[in-house]
């Protein structure tokens, strides 16, 4: 169960980390949307398991290796940026989330596009908890 301050700490890095993420691939990557769905912070604050979500999907793959790639330097920006706010950035660690493509596909299913997952739930993929 996560407190009230790992709750906290992670808002801050949500939201700190979007905008030095949009910043940093609005070169690289024209006409993709990137986002911080979700940040989860360790109980001792040392670790936070980062899940983004890129649109267009097929830029996730390149977006996602480029942000690993560059998780250092993300870091070192995101310590500048909450300097008054942390005294210690945890250690980064990227994930995707893959919910909207887990939405279309249960979208299509129930506009009849493919077989429709109420009727036949075996279909559906399993999904771990985040």
């Amino acid at each position: 169960m996560e407190t009230n301050r790992q709750k906290k700490i992670a808002g801050i890095i949500q939201q700190d980390l979007a905008e030095i993420m949009q910043e940093a691939l609005r070169e690289s990557h024209r006409g993709v949307i990137i986002s911080v769905t979700k940040v989860r912070v360790s109980s001792d604050l040392g670790e936070a398991k980062v899940y983004i979500s890129v649109f267009p999907t097929q830029h996730r793959e390149a977006v996602v290796e480029e942000t690993i790639k560059h998780s250092h330097l993300i870091r070192h920006k995101l310590a500048q940026r909450t300097r008054n706010q942390l005294r210690r950035v945890p250690e980064l660690h990227f994930f995707v989330d893959d919910s909207l493509d887990y939405i279309e596909n249960i979208d299509k299913a129930l506009k009849g596009d493919v077989e429709n997952p109420i009727e036949h739930p075996e279909i559906l993929p399993k999904r771990k908890k985040i």
